[in-house]
């Protein structure tokens, strides 16, 4: 398999335009945060944001809202049970990022349900955590979309049929390729790997580490995917969301020197200027921070 080079990186993350604006960055949507999970979506919320995403608009349980505007005042919010807004959001999206902390309910799957009529194939649809598991159990046919799934082990395993020790590379690499082509696939783990179904050869990380193992890491990477994804038009979606991956654990594993456990929100904090770092090509400092 692959490993991230620093070309690859520098390919993706760019100098914005001088005359460019926030429509040009990527206009999000979040689902998900249901009851009791509500920081979830305020983490990938945050990871978006500081990824540079545009305009990032969340669609949660009510109760969330005033923490969400709390800690991000950038994002906007609304209640995930007006399913007239939600709708009409669906369609201005140009990435929609569904599951983080969302419940596996009836009323989640019927959302999802919405979720899938309503996308289209210029559109972006992230499958994480709860979306992931409600997908796996339903009779859902994918829409067409530009799809990634970012499942975990134990998802990975409904997703794919591979219990957790069959979860190998060539298992994986050839289950992969039952979905549409196209389909990106972050396979989460000790050793992440990223497929795309139409590609035998994948990426797998080289950073990262069990510091990483806490509540809210997968809602963060979503967060950093979706962000990515409504930028760098210049790269495929595939390239898009390997960058945010590896610079997702990249970070932790920089924050790791001095931390016993890195928090994924201290991750966000971080994005913007690891970002900045990969955008000038010619700092000197961005190999040794990065690929020490």
């Amino acid at each position: 398999m692959r490993t991230v080079q620093k070309e690859e990186i520098q390919r993706v993350i760019v100098k914005r335009e001088e005359n460019s604006y926030k429509g040009d960055f990527g206009r999000l949507l979040l689902i998900g945060g249901t009851y009791p999970y509500g920081g979830a979506i305020i983490m990938a919320a945050l990871a978006a944001v500081h990824s540079g995403a545009g305009l990032v608009t969340v669609a949660t349980d009510p109760d969330n809202l005033t923490a969400l505007h709390s800690h991000l005042p950038e994002a906007m919010g609304f209640d995930l049970a007006d399913h007239e807004l939600l709708c009409e959001q669906l369609q201005k999206a140009g990435v929609i990022l569904v599951g983080p902390g969302l419940k596996e309910a009836r009323e989640s799957q019927a959302i999802l349900h919405m979720i899938f009529e309503h996308v289209s194939s210029q559109q972006v649809l992230i499958l994480d955590g709860g979306a992931i598991s409600l997908f796996a159990a339903s009779q859902f046919d994918l829409p067409e979309a530009q799809l990634v799934f970012t499942p975990h082990q134990k998802e990975w395993e409904k997703l794919s049929g591979l219990d957790l020790t069959s979860q190998t590379e060539d298992r994986s690499r050839e289950a992969v390729q039952s979905f549409p082509k196209g389909t990106v696939i972050v396979e989460k783990g000790p050793h992440t790997r990223i497929w795309t179904s139409g590609q035998d050869e994948g990426y797998q990380l080289d950073v990262g580490g069990p510091y990483q193992a806490t509540g809210g890491m997968g809602d963060t990477l979503a967060g950093m995917i979706a962000g990515f994804a409504g930028q760098f038009p210049q790269v495929s979606l595939y390239e898009r969301v390997v960058v945010a991956t590896y610079l997702h654990s990249a970070i932790a594993e920089d924050l790791s020197k001095e931390a016993y456990v890195v928090l994924p929100t201290t991750i966000s904090q971080e994005i913007p200027k690891w970002m900045k770092k990969w955008s000038d090509n010619s700092n000197e400092n961005v190999e040794n921070e990065t690929f020490s």
